[in-house]
This record gives C-alpha cells, sequence and structure tokens, in this order.
C-alpha cells in the first residue's frame, strides 16, 4: 500500500518529477534490500538525495533539471549523512553482518569522510551561488564547518552518539537554506 500510494503521490507532481521522485526512492528500497551490506551502501544516498533537488525544479510551473552543482551538493549532503548515521551502529551492524562501506573504512576514516563531504556540499553551494558568494553565505559556510567540526569531536569522543548525524543535518538545512534564499 505504501509503494503504491508513493508511486501514485509522486505522479501528482507531473510525469517528470513523479518518475525522477520514483527512482530515488526505488535507489533507497535498494539500500535496504540489499546495498546496505555492500562497499556500494553510499551508492543509494548518493543518487537518491542527489535527484531531490530535480524532483522540487521539475514540478515547477517553468521545469528545469537542477543545477549540475546542487545536484553534486545534495548527493555529498547524502552520502555525508549516511556515513554520520552509521557511526553510532558500527560495532552492532558488524555484529549481525552488515558490512557497508563504513565499516570497511573503520571509525576514524568514516567520521573524517562524512565531515570532509558535508563540509564539500556546504561549500559547493555557498561558492557556487550566482554572482559569488555572499557575506551571509559565507557566515552559513563558517556554520556548517562548526557543526562538522564539533560532529567529528563527539564522534571521536562519544562514538556512541547520535550527534553526528544530528549535525549532519544541520549542514544540510544550512546548505538547503542558501539555495533557498538565492532562489
Amino acid at each position: 500500500m505504501a509503494a503504491l500510494a508513493c508511486v501514485v503521490l509522486s505522479f501528482l507532481l507531473g510525469p517528470a518529477p513523479g518518475a525522477v521522485h520514483v527512482v530515488a526512492v526505488a535507489s533507497a528500497w535498494a539500500y535496504n534490500a540489499w546495498l546496505k551490506s555492500t562497499p556500494w551502501s553510499w551508492a543509494p544516498y548518493a543518487l537518491s538525495f542527489g535527484l531531490l533537488p530535480s524532483v522540487a525544479t521539475l514540478a515547477l510551473d517553468d521545469p528545469y533539471v537542477a543545477p549540475a552543482t546542487t545536484t553534486l551538493a545534495a548527493a555529498l549532503l547524502g552520502v555525508g549523512a549516511h556515513l554520520a548515521n552509521v557511526l553510532p551502529d558500527l560495532e552492532d551492524d558488524a555484529a549481525t553482518g552488515v558490512v557497508g562501506l563504513p565499516h570497511r573504512l573503520g571509525r576514524r576514516r568514516t567520521t573524517v569522510a562524512a565531515v570532509a563531504l558535508l563540509l564539500t556540499a556546504a561549500a559547493l553551494v555557498v561558492l557556487s551561488m550566482p554572482g559569488g558568494p555572499t557575506p551571509a553565505g559565507l557566515v552559513a559556510l563558517g556554520a556548517a564547518a562548526g557543526l562538522a567540526a564539533s560532529a567529528a569531536w563527539v564522534a571521536a569522543r562519544r562514538p556512541e552518539r547520535r550527534y553526528p548525524f544530528l549535525a549532519a543535518i544541520g549542514v544540510a538545512a544550512v546548505a538547503v537554506g542558501v539555495l533557498v534564499a538565492t532562489g
């Protein structure tokens, strides 16, 4: 029922945004069904998050595919969020046979990669703003950097905490806020 509702509701946006949204949701299901325990665990996050800006822009009265920089930033945010989300569960997942990319990288490299991806995404959004970065954009980038740094600090000292994932959401919120503010 949920799958049917998802398809129907997606296509209420229109044929193009509906199709793109269904692909994004199918990618997320692929993660749960099988990719979660592979080195490709990051790929559904990159694809699904990367497609979301185009779902929104294709649903506009004057539809267009989201700019490449926006798509790339969204994909990086998705992968960074995946890495940050898995950090508290690395040991439990490994004990149950889930061995995705973060498990293969280990805690330290996963933390560094999550922070680097999240900061790169935020920097891409701010630095690719039409007309160049604004003072407000640079402040937003500083806030994103502070959140990412605090996530790395908590992940290194309190690995069981979910704060790194919450900070990833905060970085994403900053990036989305900049996108919305700049049109």
